[in-house]
């Protein structure tokens, strides 16, 4: 095997069959080689005894991977953290214990892929402790059909397990959760049945509650003063004000208003200078 296809068996990057492959190429060692390899590795450090051992078992680790597909994780990731396991396996690997490294390893292969199934099956995680990841796996294993079990299952299973029934509903239960989206989608709007986003019950701290109502009624206190204070206007006053500062659409020019009314711009001018002078006194008072 090259070292190319030595780099690749170890990390499952790029193509997923071209890796098994990779891993496949690499000739499955006797009991008597395993040993030879063993000892040097364990007596004398050699790394190329270790490379050597981690490559002839990768397709092992391929073989565990695979009865994970049902999580909906990829397989490259699942059979890369088995890998981590086997070299892990491999730097403890006892060659006097009398056992085959596949027998030793495929323990600290799957605690590899356990964990790192538990960490990204869910957003939240359903299993911390030792005892309710023993039972997550168990119970996905004997779970045999979609739905919940009933009440004569869930005694099987806790029974099989060695756990209480209410251990096995709690587990089914989180087993059962969907991720939510934290934020929402670019397309929903809320109140269409669905549930509300997370992020929509967190605190905004841009803005003040308090803030916005006390503006919002000086605004609308303002507003009622100024209608007043315009009614206290004669009428040309009052149309002079409107057309110059509260029609947004089209304001008027003071030549207009002075065209309309027979009078200079500059009449106009100081009309309007009149009328905003009784008003913000009107305002403020």
């Amino acid at each position: 095997m090259t070292k190319e296809m030595q780099t690749l068996a170890i990390a499952p990057l790029g193509n997923l069959d071209s890796y098994i492959r990779a891993a496949n190429a690499w000739p499955v060692l006797t009991a008597e080689e395993e040993k030879a390899l063993a000892e040097r590795l364990h007596y004398q450090g050699d790394l190329d005894a270790a490379k050597t051992l981690i490559l002839s078992h990768l397709r092992f680790v391929v073989h565990v991977a695979r009865n994970y597909a049902g999580y909906g994780l990829p397989q490259a990731d699942l059979i890369q953290e088995g890998n981590i396991g086997l070299m892990k396996a491999v730097r403890r690997f006892n060659p006097e214990v009398g056992v085959r490294l596949v027998s030793f390893a495929v323990h600290w292969i799957k605690a590899e892929i356990h964990e790192y199934v538990l960490r990204n099956w869910r957003i939240v995680k359903v299993a911390t402790t030792k005892a309710q990841r023993k039972l997550f796996f168990n119970l996905r294993k004997n779970k045999q059909r979609l739905g919940w079990f009933n009440q004569e299952e869930v005694e099987m299973v806790a029974r099989e397990l060695g756990v209480s029934a209410q251990d096995v509903r709690e587990m089914e239960s989180r087993m059962a959760a969907q991720d939510m989206a934290f934020d929402m989608g670019a397309d929903d709007e809320p109140g269409e049945g669905k549930p509300m986003a997370p992020v929509l019950y967190l605190q905004d701290k841009t803005s003040d509650f308090a803030d916005g109502i006390e503006e919002d009624n000086w605004e609308g206190h303002a507003a009622d003063k100024l209608t007043l204070a315009m009614k206290g206007l004669d009428e040309r006053s009052q149309h002079i004000i409107r057309a110059r500062w509260l029609d947004e659409d089209n304001k008027t020019t003071l030549q207009e208003l002075a065209d309309r009314y027979g009078v200079s711009a500059e009449r106009v001018r100081q009309l309007e200078k009149n009328a905003m002078k009784k008003l913000r006194m009107a305002i403020e008072a």
